[in-house]
């Protein structure tokens, strides 16, 4: 079987966030289940540096409406998996991240940006491609490459069946009318039941309303945006498809996220060596200028400090829980007002409370070693990354029942299975109970232990993800 993967990032070269971590870890797993996967991505300067060889095998020519010409370029990954690099340095040669210029602002052509993406991802599933490797289906991944189903449905000569990947509902790509004809879509597409969502033209829509199948990255959050509550204004639409969409749950990269071989680590430990685990601890204590305390919880967060995450409440409730007492660790950036805030609050604790703004993966994995306790009280999560990350590493998670977060972490009081805390509504005061539940089971070794046991027992490989995706596939 023949896919290909569209996505507008990929770790390690390009990431922003779990969208990068499943492009660039579930191919591979795919692969190793007989799945003939290329996966398609803008040829940013980090992946033009990474493959300075990568050879033009094809040039598409008369895209439609404002669609330049670019060059698909070939590489090969690390791990074998064969790059198809979309080449257009007018779009993808830029400072800043890949939505974002180096000001924080969206480019005001993404929508041209993208929507290249999306047509050459169709333009490669149709009769009209030059390639000599053509896709049984094309497999799209959020809002940036959701118009390519889109194409696959409008425009003649579509020869692959699409599968629309939707990791997270909240970045809907919204653009105005006139991009209609500038993506080359028919007015057709100008509808209800096309491109078209409350006056704007909607990249994430086409894809749900377009794609022949659709998959979301756990079995909680395919449930929950079914609501009107956290459907985002799709919900009716994904009722209307519920027939046709799976929950699908992420899998982590268990070589790059392995206590026993990672090499960021002071020190290195597994389930059988889990005392070495506080070695990371009093090492961390140190670098971030933390007092070392062996007799005090380490509480850890690596996020974005945004409120989906969560973060304002663990913020609201900060001074209480350093008076637990207990030591607080933060690395993300975010809203600026947030940052300041956490920042403030790092400096009136000095010694109890350390935050770092940015992002830096060696520390982020140091982080995830050295806590006793990772707190993740998103108030929606469709998958989430780093309580697998947590599960792991033997650090408990204290996560919100949502989403992903609700499928791999179970709470506490369930003595045969519990492998973190779970709390419900999102609020500072269920929060801090949560955390207050966790604190006073770290007191108790023989009950932390069996936590730390059965989260490391836990297979977070992608191994099932991509059993699931091969039958979708087959499905379709």
């Amino acid at each position: 079987m023949k896919v290909l993967f569209a996505t507008s990032e990929i770790a390690p070269w390009v990431k922003t966030g779990g969208l990068g971590d499943v492009a660039g870890a579930l191919p591979a797993a795919l692969r190793a289940l007989g799945v003939d996967v290329r996966v398609l991505v803008p040829a940013y300067p980090e992946l033009l540096q990474a493959f300075p060889d990568a050879e033009e095998i094809a040039r598409p020519h008369w895209l439609g409406g404002l669609l330049p010409t670019p060059a698909v370029r070939e590489a090969l990954a690390p791990d074998g998996t064969p790059l198809l690099l979309l080449d257009y340095p007018p779009y993808f040669n830029r400072p800043g991240n890949p939505y974002l210029g180096p000001e924080g602002r969206d480019w005001l052509d993404n929508h041209l940006r993208f929507g290249l993406l999306s047509r050459v991802a169709a333009w490669i599933g149709s009769e009209a491609s030059t390639l000599a490797w053509q896709p049984d289906i094309v497999h799209c991944h959020d809002w940036q490459t959701g118009l390519a189903a889109a194409y696959l449905h409008y425009l003649p000569g579509a020869q692959a069946k699409s599968l629309f990947t939707l990791h997270n509902l909240a970045f809907q790509g919204l653009f105005d009318h006139a991009s209609l004809f500038e993506l080359g879509l028919p007015d057709a597409a100008w509808s209800m039941e096309g491109v078209e969502f409350y006056g704007y033209l909607s990249f994430l829509k086409a894809g749900l309303q377009h794609a022949d199948a659709i998959s979301t990255v756990s079995p909680s959050y395919a449930r929950e945006i079914q609501t009107d509550a956290e459907g985002m204004g799709m919900a009716g639409l994904l009722r209307h498809r519920a027939k046709h969409l799976s929950g699908i749950l992420n899998g982590i990269d268990t070589k790059a996220w392995n206590p026993a071989t990672d090499r960021h680590l002071y020190r290195t430990y597994s389930a059988r060596r889990l005392e070495h685990k506080a070695a990371n601890k009093a090492e961390l204590q140190v670098e971030l200028g933390l007092e070392q305390r062996r007799d005090l919880p380490l509480l850890a967060v690596v996020s974005r400090l945004t409120e989906q995450k969560g973060l304002d409440l663990l913020l609201e409730v900060a001074p209480q829980v350093l008076k637990l007492p207990a030591q607080l660790v933060v690395l993300g950036s975010g809203s600026h007002a947030m940052e300041q805030a956490w920042a403030a609050l790092a400096r009136k604790h000095d010694g109890q409370c350390a935050v770092t703004i940015g992002f830096d993966e060696a520390l982020a994995h140091r982080i995830e070693a050295a806590a006793d306790i990772f707190v993740m009280p998103s108030r929606f999560e469709p998958c989430g990354l780093n309580q697998m990350y947590s599960l792991r590493y033997g650090t408990v998670p204290v996560v919100r029942a949502t989403g992903g977060l609700a499928d791999t972490v179970t709470d506490a009081a369930d003595e045969k299975h519990g492998n973190g805390f779970v709390f419900g509504p999102a609020t500072s005061t269920a929060l801090l109970k949560a955390l207050q539940r966790a604190a006073a089971a770290w007191h108790d070794p023989r009950r932390w232990r069996l936590l730390q046991k059965h989260g490391m027992a836990r297979d977070s490989s992608w191994a099932e993800a991509a059993r699931h995706y091969v039958d979708l596939y087959e499905t379709l």
